[in-house]
């Protein structure tokens, strides 16, 4: 049995991408109800006007009547006064709607991206996805700001000239109905056309906009390798591919335009000629052909708007649909239905069990093979072994950014898939090797560790990271900005930055993944001070080669290819050889 949906033309359920968009405008029903309203009086307000200028010419005209004249521009007045009235209410109501909406689905979606798991933002492009919150989401504002409005108002006068027509004329009126199949059919043949040409345009858009955000964010490297010209070169490509895609789809829409506009009004002429016969015949008075022609036009000019924001209205459901695969993405690392707290206080203790994991982008080489490891509560353990091991690996098993194929880990005797996310990682404080810097100010970036400290706490531990005497050098202190990606710091700063946080999260797991390797001797010797104060009563799990961190663990972990290879004291793996005295004589002995 075939799906039904799968039955429907490929641009019916591509413009059925924008149902979507009704979860984000049921809240605010009072300015669509308003909206609907003002719509309804304004279409009424206009569709009056033919009806007075019939007036005029048959009693105010046909019998010179100065007063019948006079009468009906004052009414006329009258309404063009409420009709301007609607037309602003109107604006107002659907405007503050479609900002609305905008603001409710582009929280939605950045808090569902947010949500999603580290894999997910592996295979993905950061300057592609920024796309959808901005450009994706303002085509979409723009569908129901103006497009919405338009395309339901061409719709009511359509529907409300239609019936005078028949009302005033229905031999004309008739007549005019003939040609309404041709004016539909270019509609449906070159809005698909349009619609595909849409969604690839913003596909090239947001192309272009993923090779500026990486470029951009790397600006020092594309510098020191002179790239400037090529990087340039890239990215004017893309756009001209997104301008070539473009091109084409405004091409299609101008042939939309242009049919609909040529089959339109030349049913208005024929129309029209036939109409003027009838007057000259004298069966038709002259204020009924005018009364006529002013609903024919309004009609007209109905189809017209209609055609226009067809093509918007694709579009925005291309940039709908795109919208909608992003929030149609689930994360694959979630916390269970009713998870298991840790009992309080945390011990730490840490356990590995036969636990083999592949990355999703590798799935033919093994991260992690059969790897068993026990921590105890309080013990420090350094991971050391050449690159590719998997050192860094574990530490991220242990935050749960990945769930291992095979075997389990375990805080307290606890399955880590038993926890709830937060709780898991409000345990955990990790100093990164790569340390983010946030474009707030310092105090900020700090606490980024815990939200609620107060400002003598992020001094303390500014303090303890040696971070206190560089950040009050700076103009602002604690309240000076960081700049974006932490332009301003150096990278031994910035490592200070991120101990800093981990020293002020005081979380009963310490996670260390290269954290002096930016340092230079002077401050490293400082900041291993400041690591054993924070090492103190917690266990740590360390990523290091220099031999200070390394020789101060209870105990040293050597890995090689995702599997432990010896394990020991430093003292014990030098005299033992193997892997670890060859990385410590390549590392360790000047």
């Amino acid at each position: 049995m075939s799906d039904s949906s799968t039955d429907k033309p490929r641009s019916v359920r591509r413009v059925g991408a924008l149902r979507q968009l009704w979860p984000f405008i049921k809240p605010h029903r009072a300015l669509a109800i308003g909206w609907l309203f003002f719509l309804a009086l304004s279409s009424g307000a206009s569709l009056v006007l033919p009806m007075a200028f019939r007036h005029i010419i048959d009693q105010g005209f046909g019998h010179s009547s100065l007063g019948v004249i006079n009468a009906t521009f004052i009414a006329l007045f009258g309404v063009a006064l409420v009709l301007a009235f609607a037309t602003a209410a109107r604006y107002f109501c659907i405007t503050l709607l479609s900002e609305r909406a905008l603001a409710s689905l582009r929280d939605k979606l950045y808090s569902h991206l947010i949500r999603l798991d580290v894999g997910f933002f592996e295979k993905s492009r950061v300057g592609e996805l920024t796309s959808r919150l901005s450009a994706d989401t303002e085509v979409v504002q723009a569908l129901i700001g103006s497009g919405v409005s338009i395309a339901l108002r061409s719709a009511v006068m359509l529907l409300g000239a239609a019936v005078a027509m028949v009302w005033t004329a229905p031999s004309l009126a008739g007549l005019t109905a003939l040609v309404i199949p041709g004016v539909m059919l270019p509609i449906l043949i070159f809005g698909q056309r349009v619609q595909k040409l849409s969604r690839a345009s913003q596909d090239r858009l947001a192309d272009a906009a993923a090779i500026a955000n990486e470029t951009l964010n790397a600006s020092t490297a594309v510098k020191a390798y002179a790239r400037e010209d090529i990087e340039s070169s890239r990215y004017g490509s893309a756009i001209y591919r997104a301008l070539a895609t473009a091109r084409r789809r405004i091409g299609m829409r101008s042939l939309l335009t242009t049919a609909v506009i040529v089959l339109v009004f030349g049913a208005i002429t024929l129309v029209l000629w036939v109409g003027a016969r009838h007057v000259l015949q004298g069966t038709m008075d002259a204020g009924v052909l005018g009364q006529f022609v002013l609903y024919a036009i309004f009609a007209a000019g109905s189809v017209a708007g209609l055609s226009e924001v067809w093509g918007d209205v694709l579009r925005a459901a291309g940039a709908m649909e795109r919208i909608g695969e992003l929030l149609a993405e689930r994360a694959s690392i979630t916390a269970p239905a009713n998870p298991t707290r840790l009992a309080q206080p945390v011990r730490g203790e840490i356990r590995f069990e036969g636990v083999t994991f592949n990355y999703p982008t590798r799935p033919d080489a093994a991260a992690l093979h059969d790897f068993t490891l026990v921590i105890n509560p309080g013990e420090t353990v350094a991971l050391v072994g050449p690159s590719g091991a998997g050192k860094s690996t574990v530490l991220s098993m242990l935050l749960r950014f990945y769930d291992p194929q095979a075997g389990r880990i375990c805080i307290d005797g606890v399955d880590l898939r038993a926890l709830a996310l937060d709780d898991l990682r409000k345990t955990i404080a990790l100093v990164p090797q790569e340390t983010i810097i946030f474009s707030g100010s310092a105090a900020d970036n700090i606490r980024f560790g815990r939200q609620e400290a107060s400002d003598e706490e992020v001094r303390e531990a500014a303090r303890s990271a040696e971070a206190d005497g560089f950040i009050s050098a700076l103009n602002d202190g604690y309240a000076a900005e960081m700049g974006e990606r932490g332009v301003r710091l150096s990278g031994g700063q910035r490592q200070r930055i991120a101990i800093a946080r981990a020293i002020l999260r005081d979380a009963p797991l310490l996670l260390l993944d290269e954290a002096t390797s930016a340092l230079d001797a002077q401050s490293e010797a400082a900041i291993q001070q400041a690591l054993e104060r924070l090492e103190k009563g917690r266990t740590t799990l360390v990523i290091a080669h220099r031999l200070a961190t390394v020789k101060r663990a209870d105990r040293i972990v050597v890995m090689d290819g995702g599997r432990i290879v010896a394990q020991g004291t430093h003292d014990d793996l030098l005299a033992e050889g193997g892997l670890y005295s060859e990385l410590a004589k390549l590392q360790f002995v000047a």
